[in-house]
């Protein structure tokens, strides 16, 4: 089993960081199919109230339970906070989206054994 595979069987809640609450972004419809799929999507982006139906969280830490997957949409420069905090609230696996690159956060959070999907 590859680790697209090993991710997607083995998670059942997705934090989404930087997820919209517009429709018509990339974040919105990734989250919506997955959404659709049976995977618990939780919202994590401080400046919306909900997103799918789901309260929204300002971030990973205020997250009232556990976390499989996080899956980063911000821009690659942001990315290594994000990646810190899912370390410290101890996720399962980590997946951040198309064109968001950051091979030093990566590299740590599979230093402490918690596995990256990047740019794929």
């Amino acid at each position: 089993m590859d680790l697209v595979e090993e991710q997607l069987r083995n998670s059942k809640t997705i934090a989404v960081v930087g997820l919209s609450d517009n429709p018509d972004r990339i974040s919105y419809r990734v989250s919506k199919y997955m959404q659709s799929q049976g995977y618990r999507i939780i919202p994590v982006n401080p400046m919306i109230q909900e997103a799918l139906g789901e309260t929204s969280y300002p971030d990973l830490k205020s997250v009232p339970e556990p976390i499989d997957m996080v899956d980063i949409f911000r821009r690659s420069e942001l990315v290594a906070p994000v990646v810190d905090e899912a370390i410290e609230v101890g996720v399962k696996y980590i997946w951040m989206q198309d064109g968001v690159v950051d091979a030093v956060a990566a590299a740590k959070s599979e230093a402490v054994g918690i596995p990256v999907i990047m740019d794929d």
